[in-house]
């Protein structure tokens, strides 16, 4: 796929804010929120939320790939913040568990998203949480904000997944820590899902491999890096065959590569003065 990040970007922005146009009867009607069942890729990979407290289903797209906020640690008082917020739902969850003396701050780049958002918020009077539209490789947020970072099936869609992680060391306060679910890979996935920009807009074809995504987050400072939950993710034959041949499914079934859903758990350090000091000058 010769396509550049900002085209991925945009074929995701076009992506979500379709599906966050329609309501929720009518995205649970055509599987995954975003047309026919040759689409339903959007949302095999969700789990169930409504056990959880703070849930509200208005705000529940069915496209996450796990539970962050279930193993996110977040504590009354703390600020969260949520990396592609979409229509609230690990937002209004992260409320519940920082109370009324925490702060929930979304970021989502879908304008229709944060509106939809909004809307959930305001019509039940959440006082301590806000949306706000932007890119998560910029986030629009000062540096030390945040006690915790959540997200959900997010940073598998952005290109720069680099970018996103050092934008999460800088938003972090000392001590911080992120629970983030995302999608990852073992072993080559073939072209036929590397290569589409559907499966892109759907999580798939921008997965990495599974020790290159936690390779990025050691390289990137944190430490504690501590695999969560993880799950095999299983793509029905009638996606399958949209995209792969009848030996490259075989293949996908045998194990040759797979697709997983990993939670995982880092901290930023309590310190993080990285400046060197040479041990013949004493400065140390």
């Amino acid at each position: 796929m010769n396509t550049t990040d900002d085209q991925l970007k945009e074929i995701v922005r076009q992506k979500y804010s379709q599906i966050a146009l329609q309501d929720k009867e009518t995205n649970a009607s055509s599987c995954c929120g975003a047309g026919g069942c040759s689409t339903e890729v959007y949302n095999i990979m969700s789990d169930d939320y409504s056990t959880l407290e703070g849930y509200h289903a208005e705000a529940d797209l069915g496209l996450g790939c796990g539970l962050p906020t279930q193993f996110a640690k977040i504590k009354k008082g703390d600020v969260v913040i949520d990396l592609g917020s979409g229509a609230g739902n690990d937002c209004f969850i992260a409320r519940h568990e920082c109370g009324e003396t925490g702060k929930v701050i979304g970021i989502d780049f879908t304008r229709a998203m944060i509106d939809k958002a909004r809307q959930n918020a305001e019509a039940r009077g959440f006082n301590n949480v806000e949306f706000r539209e932007g890119d998560i490789e910029k986030m629009p947020v000062s540096a030390n904000t945040a006690n915790v970072i959540v997200s959900n099936c997010v940073l598998n869609l952005v290109p720069n997944k680099d970018g996103v992680f050092k934008e999460i060391f800088r938003v972090l306060k000392p001590g911080g820590h992120f629970s983030i679910s995302d999608v990852v890979l073992s072993g080559e996935l073939p072209d036929g899902l590397r290569k589409d920009a559907e499966m892109y807009a759907g999580c798939v074809a921008g997965a990495i491999q599974k020790k290159d995504y936690l390779d990025l987050i050691q390289e990137n400072g944190f430490t504690s890096i501590t695999v969560q939950k993880e799950k095999p993710i299983v793509i029905p034959d009638d996606i399958l065959q949209n995209y792969l041949n009848a030996a490259e499914i075989a293949s996908f079934k045998r194990g040759d590569f797979g697709i997983f859903s990993v939670t995982v758990f880092a901290q930023k350090p309590e310190s993080t003065n990285t400046t060197c000091c040479d041990p013949k000058i004493g400065c140390c």
